[in-house]
């Protein structure tokens, strides 16, 4: 393979030999795979992490959607050891910057982190090691990139690739942006010659063009891989109140007895309170949640990653950069924002690669708790509006029937797509990793209200019993309803719930007019899809 570095340039180009029978990209892997043994005793990339590199390497920009336990480090670390330069990660955690410093080092590769806390002599000293040349990953803080001192620094470097870590933070469309990483555009207008690689574990397509425009990325290679995640099991579970809620908590952590839990609450209160319960019930257990204290915080993450705790309760401040791999039950107590919270959080499970079960246990109080922090909020109406639709589809997916891994990966638009995953509760409701429902908790009582889950429906749809007839009509919607999806090429659940569906079989409205009484078909919905609607209706 012959490569070449245009003067100015700290990228790589290819130049085509004639010589050669093989192609540049296919001497590229061949030449990485090499690195990748030698430098991180790996024989071979997960999906997507060759594709991503060989656009950086290319000089090109990229953004890189790679899930919860997809590799992501991997995409900036290598390319450093493969150029033999600089290579500047930009991180919010100092937690998660600590370790994988002690992760290179371990493994002989230059590496150091700049961040608030350190001592002049330290900082120093990791200066001293870049000065030294060759590989080097650095990371820092987006605070930094702003100092001055530092962008004068940057550009006396020869630096091979900025690497920007959970890059859904620089878009206010994503669900936890930061005002800091929106300033982290400097860095292409400082050095337009050096590639930027975006990564993010999640992020819809809107997204996405948000990220590229607030980082001046050019031309940017879109590279979305790895959310199917063959090992996990996901399931949705309809509850009426706290108390069933509570039963399918118990049941699914008996069900789980080895391996790791996380259960996520949407509120401090909540999640105080959910601990307490199991804390009488089960050993190794505690909570985690913003309103605690620092040292408090730390301790208990510490506690989680060495193993003295097996059940964490807490809300979503726990969970970024957080790897441990025998995580084998992830239970939703309260419904997320949005799709993306709920897919990072469920990703925290089975990153060995194991069996594993994401249960969520929703209620129509989740959504109002949603609406109300939505309605709190001091964001600009645009944005809101956003939050909004972005809680309608996970209500939707919530209450809908079609394949979860299917719908997950159409949302986010991955390379890889299924008809049917065989392991979520649509796919196989028999399974034995499907959490299964116990009707009492014994001696539980909810605000010192005794009362009893009774065993009863799971689902809100059991109150929507249809005639035989308005089941043709809700089987022939369905039917419509996928074909309109893959046709637009959005989940189902974008499209209309189940239970939408079921209202339009039961009411069978025949004008546009009439739509708009039914659950879940708004003005929009109306002009998109209301004459298809009213015409399948009449037509039978």
């Amino acid at each position: 393979m012959i490569y070449q570095c245009y003067s100015g340039q700290p990228d790589i180009r290819f130049l085509w030999n004639p010589n050669l029978k093989e192609s540049p990209i296919l001497n590229l892997a061949n030449d990485l795979k090499t690195k990748l043994k030698a430098a991180f005793n790996l024989e071979d990339f997960r999906p997507g992490q060759f594709d991503i590199m060989n656009a950086v390497l290319t000089g090109k920009d990229a953004l890189a959607v790679l899930p919860t336990g997809g590799g992501k480090s991997l995409c900036y670390q290598l390319p450093a050891v493969f150029l033999n330069k600089l290579v500047i990660v930009v991180s919010p955690l100092i937690a998660l910057m600590k370790d994988q410093v002690a992760a290179l080092e371990k493994r002989g590769i230059p590496a150091g982190a700049l961040y608030s806390g350190q001592s002049e002599d330290q900082k120093r000293e990791v200066f001293a090691k870049i000065n030294k040349g060759g590989s080097f990953i650095l990371y820092l803080s987006p605070e930094r990139v702003q100092k001055e001192g530092f962008q004068k620094w940057i550009m006396q470097r020869p630096i091979g690739l900025f690497a920007v870590d959970e890059a859904h933070c620089v878009s206010q469309w994503g669900h936890d942006f930061r005002a800091e990483y929106a300033e982290l555009k400097i860095l292409k207008t400082l050095r337009p010659d050096v590639p930027v690689l975006a990564l993010t574990a999640s992020a819809t397509p809107t997204v996405l063009d948000d990220v590229a425009k607030n980082l001046n990325l050019v031309k940017p290679q879109r590279l979305v891989h790895g959310f199917y995640r063959s090992n996990l099991y996901y399931q949705v579970e309809n509850c009426e109140d706290e108390n069933e809620k509570y039963a399918w908590l118990l049941q699914s952590i008996k069900q789980f007895p080895e391996g790791r839990v996380l259960v996520y609450c949407g509120t401090r209160k909540v999640t105080e309170e959910v601990a307490a319960f199991l804390q009488s019930r089960f050993e190794k257990v505690n909570c985690y949640h913003a309103g605690m204290g620092t040292k408090d915080r730390t301790r208990i993450q510490e506690a989680y990653v060495g193993g003295d705790l097996r059940i964490l309760v807490a809300t979503n401040a726990f969970g970024m950069g957080i790897d441990q791999p025998d995580v084998r039950l992830v239970v939703h107590f309260q419904m997320p924002g949005n799709i993306d919270s709920l897919y990072q959080e469920m990703g925290r499970a089975g990153r060995d690669g194991a069996a594993s079960t994401c249960l969520m246990l929703y209620s129509k109080k989740d959504k109002g708790l949603q609406s109300f922090f939505i309605q709190s909020s001091e964001a600009d109406q645009e944005i809101k509006k956003l939050r909004w639709r972005n809680l309608d589809a996970l209500v939707s997916y919530s209450e809908g029937g079609e394949c979860r891994h299917a719908e997950i990966l159409t949302y986010y638009k991955d390379a890889q797509r299924l008809k049917k995953c065989g392991h979520c509760d649509s796919c196989d409701p028999s399974s034995q990793r499907k959490v299964l429902y116990t009707a009492a908790v014994p001696g539980f009582a909810v605000r010192s209200a005794v009362k009893t889950a009774s065993p009863k429906k799971h689902k809100f749809v059991v109150n929507d019993e249809l005639t035989p007839d308005q089941q043709i009509i809700f089987k022939a919607l369905k039917d419509w309803r996928k074909t309109k999806a893959n046709e637009l090429d959005v989940p189902a659940f974008v499209i209309f719930g189940d239970k939408t569906l079921r209202e339009l079989a039961r009411k069978t409205p025949v004008t546009t007019g009439e739509l708009g009484n039914i659950y879940g078909i708004g003005e929009s919905k109306i002009e998109k899809f209301g004459k298809e609607l009213v015409d399948l209706i009449t037509g039978y």
